[in-house]
């Protein structure tokens, strides 16, 4: 697949690039994992002045309106970088937020980088299914609340809101939802909250990953929340949920796609210096082979995360917003998702792109660990944690069989096969 970034997309690609290369280097970013906070504020305030948080806000809401093809460019280029700060959790929150069309204030504050977003969706019992939900939600008077646990939220302890999404809120008829507390599947009676962090029966737990990102464990223990805190309608939240979901992965097979060309290049520079039997082992044919297989792999997932990004920019992307909620506070009047096809399209191309960056990302990070010997597992060297990165984004938002399984269940699929 041949794309080229605009002028304005090379432009800031090249001074994120200088930015990282400039004051992110590896040994920096190995102090801010190590750090209390496991974040640089200084790093953040850098990226609000890039214009980084501003870019997918739309413009009615002080933002740049950057679609999925512009946030490609960035996230490529924050995945070379291994960048820890909390930016995919708060770009994918106020993708919710664009989505829901009712909540233009906080977008604003978002673009604005004083408002840090977090998405509480996954659990104990639902692996990667983000609609196996247990967390409750009733209504009370003047609001909702809630009940439920959230698992590995990434950058949970980090964020000023938590997108979190619950079942058995009051529907739009008014009658209150029944449903287990083991939980329920399925796109049908899903409610989204914006849950501010200091809300009473919150309680967060953080913790450091594998990766060095964080993430965290949530609480929710009888939360309290206004009627303006619902994104979109209650009960009514599941095509949200399910676009939403889509764009993180876009964002995160760009970010592969980032990380997997760094260590390509690592690999290859190390092939060229390090000396065995008087000569470099680059200048070995079956490790020629192994790096000949590795571009492959590369040059196919990049193909499939473009395919991703242009399929993510040509949706509509808006899902059941309020337009009389919305009006004055720049949100979204609503509208469908996806197109005629209710999202299968974008589900088709999304969950194939999912599978075969994960594909790649595996197969590069392995050969790339063994290509570097045993200086590949150790700390001091970036392909260990280039290899633990890739190795939690194929985890992240489905793994490869969750998302093999979903392309397959998609519309057409088994007629056509």
């Amino acid at each position: 697949m041949h794309f080229e970034l605009n002028e304005e997309q090379q432009q800031l690609a090249d001074a994120i690039r200088r930015w990282i290369g400039r004051d992110y280097g590896f040994e920096t970013r190995r102090a801010i994992v190590h750090s209390e906070s496991g974040v640089s504020p200084d790093a953040w305030a850098t990226m609000v002045e890039l214009g980084l948080t501003a870019l997918p806000v739309p413009e009615e809401n002080g933002g740049f309106g950057g679609d999925a093809l512009a946030m490609f460019a960035v996230m490529q280029e924050l995945g070379r970088g291994l960048v820890v700060e909390p930016y995919v959790a708060t770009v994918m929150g106020a993708e919710f937020l664009r989505l829901g069309g009712r909540h233009g204030a906080l977008l604003e504050r978002v673009a604005g980088g004083d408002l840090k977003l977090a998405c509480a969706l996954g659990e104990r019992a639902s692996r990667h299914d983000a609609f196996d939900i247990a967390t409750r939600g009733e209504a009370v008077d003047g609001g909702y609340r809630l009940h439920g646990e959230k698992r590995v939220v990434l950058h949970g302890a980090e964020a000023d809101g938590l997108i979190v999404s619950a079942r058995g809120a009051q529907n739009a008829a008014g009658v209150e939802s029944a449903g287990s507390a083991a939980g329920e599947q399925g796109m049908e009676g899903v409610s989204l909250f914006m849950v501010p962090r200091d809300s009473a029966g919150l309680r967060v737990t953080g913790y450091r990953t594998l990766d060095g990102l964080r993430a965290a464990d949530v609480v929710l223990d009888g939360v309290v929340v206004g009627q303006d805190a619902v994104i979109g309608r209650v009960e009514e939240g599941g095509a949200i949920l399910d676009a939403a979901l889509d764009y993180g992965a876009g964002l995160l097979c760009a970010e592969a796609l980032g990380a997997m060309e760094a260590l390509f290049d690592t690999t290859l520079e190390y092939l060229k210096t390090r000396q065995q039997f008087g000569a470099p082992i680059g200048k070995f044919q079956a490790l020629q082979h192994r790096m000949a297989d590795m571009a492959i792999h590369l040059e196919q997932a990049r193909s499939m995360a473009l395919l991703a990004a242009l399929a993510l920019a040509r949706s509509r992307g808006v899902a059941s917003g309020d337009a009389g909620d919305g009006a004055g506070d720049g949100g979204n009047d609503g509208g469908s998702d996806g197109g005629s096809d209710g999202g299968a399209a974008r589900r088709r191309v999304v969950s194939a792109a999912k599978y075969r960056v994960g594909l790649a990302a595996r197969f590069i990070g392995q050969g790339a660990i063994q290509l570097h010997g045993g200086m590949g597992v150790t700390d001091e060297l970036p392909a260990s944690h280039y290899f633990k990165r890739l190795s939690m984004i194929e985890l992240t938002l489905g793994d490869m069989d969750h998302h093999l399984e979903r392309f397959i269940a998609q519309p057409g699929f088994r007629e056509a096969a």
